[in-house]
């Protein structure tokens, strides 16, 4: 994903958020709707979310020392995992107890028109930033590729993160009107609860989600079925390499992927031929997967039986003409 993509995507979230949280809030002072003011929280977590994963983005791009030899780049996945976790507590969180005590200390809703109001543009603020989310991962998603296939295999946290927080964004707003527009037909303000209550469930399981999904790239994810087949066969098309070993694959960051492998070449091979022939395969890997930014190969003896495959590596024998 390319990161000013990400960042489009980000930035129009966040001008969406600052504006519908300022007008939301205004709405709960005047009204004392409690859907809008967890709708209000809401858009002051999303907004906050989107700064931070702007600061990952840019913390991510230092350059490699000697204690962080192979870069930042995961810090994009830190500061995504750190949105789950501002979406679970201060959104989802905070709605649920708000909710929970409009229960049980109901009260009536005054002017009720202008949370109503605020809502319907908030919803055309919403449909536009994930207008954009969506134009921007339609740049990088595979063609045929489902969106849920894409938010739990996109290897780039900011584009799937930011989706999530608009869907939840605009149902949670559907959620608001539904309790503030009941309210406001039958007087009851049951429905305002109800709304709110609909509105924290709803950010728990989208923090959830995220968190999951951030969580499996903070342990270290591989590469792709796609990618890992791709640069197998780039090796299998290398002349001079006999067999691939093993291989591992490891996300370093969101547009950096490290190859490791082990291959066999003929025996009577020297070593600047060797050497040759391993700046072909690398420079085939990187044609095939251009995020395959460090990669390690490593000629070796096949050993057929006593040569066990490693519990966690991938043993592939690759015959060549």
């Amino acid at each position: 994903m390319s990161a000013s993509g990400g960042n489009r995507a980000i930035i129009a979230a966040f001008l969406a958020n600052v504006g519908i949280a300022v007008a939301k809030f205004a709405a709960w002072l005047i009204s004392g709707s409690a859907s809008m003011l967890a709708e209000a929280i809401h858009s002051v977590a999303d907004s906050g979310n989107q700064l931070l994963l702007l600061l990952g983005g840019r913390k991510a791009k230092k350059a490699a020392d000697r204690e962080h030899p192979f870069g930042h780049g995961r810090e994009r996945y830190v500061y995504a995992f750190v949105v789950a976790i501002i979406l679970f507590s201060v959104g989802g969180v905070f709605s649920i107890y708000e909710g929970i005590d409009k229960l049980t200390h109901p009260h009536e809703l005054t002017n009720v028109w202008v949370p109503i109001v605020v809502l319907v543009i908030a919803i055309g603020l919403e449909s536009f930033s994930l207008r954009t989310a969506v134009q921007e991962s339609n740049h990088v998603r595979e063609k045929g590729q489902s969106w849920v296939s894409f938010v739990r295999h996109a290897k780039a946290p900011e584009l799937p993160v930011v989706l999530l927080e608009d869907v939840a964004a605009l149902t949670g707003l559907v959620f608001a009107l539904f309790g503030v527009g009941l309210t406001a037909i039958t007087g009851n303000s049951l429905f305002d609860a109800i709304g709110t209550l609909m509105i924290g469930t709803l950010l728990i399981l989208v923090a959830i989600t995220l968190g999951v999904e951030t969580k499996s790239l903070l342990v270290g994810e591989g590469a792709t079925d796609a990618d890992h087949d791709r640069i197998v066969s780039a090796i299998a098309d290398t002349p001079g390499v006999e067999r691939l070993i093993h291989i591992k694959t490891l996300y370093l960051g969101p547009d950096e992927l490290l190859v490791a492998a082990k291959i066999t070449m003929a025996s009577d091979k020297t070593l600047a031929d060797a050497a040759t022939d391993i700046d072909v395969v690398e420079a085939r890997i990187r044609e095939a997967v251009p995020a395959a930014r460090v990669i390690y190969i490593e000629p070796d003896i096949y050993r057929p039986g006593t040569d066990p495959k490693p519990p966690t590596e991938e043993f592939v024998i690759l015959s060549v003409d």
